[in-house]
């Protein structure tokens, strides 16, 4: 992977970057890279875990995916 160093940033700049790693819990270079990815990368590319599964296709029922009865255990004898 190739490395990217940006030089010259205002301070502001590098504050709401740093408050915004924060808000969503990882570290500057890690917001950093995502908001480079959310920019330059095809909407098409990202999707979310939510229109992974809207667009799943409606099958089969609730019986289909019932768990099987537990099956009684044997008794062993040592």
């Amino acid at each position: 992977m190739a490395q990217l160093i940006v030089r010259n940033l205002d301070d502001e700049i590098v504050t709401r970057l740093r408050q915004r790693a924060a808000q969503h819990r990882r570290s500057t270079e890690a917001e950093h890279r995502e908001i480079l990815r959310q920019s330059l990368l095809p909407a098409s590319s990202r999707r979310s875990l939510k229109e992974h599964l809207l667009a799943m296709p409606d099958v089969g029922t609730d019986k289909d995916f019932e768990r099987a009865p537990d099956r009684p255990r044997r008794t062993v004898r040592l």
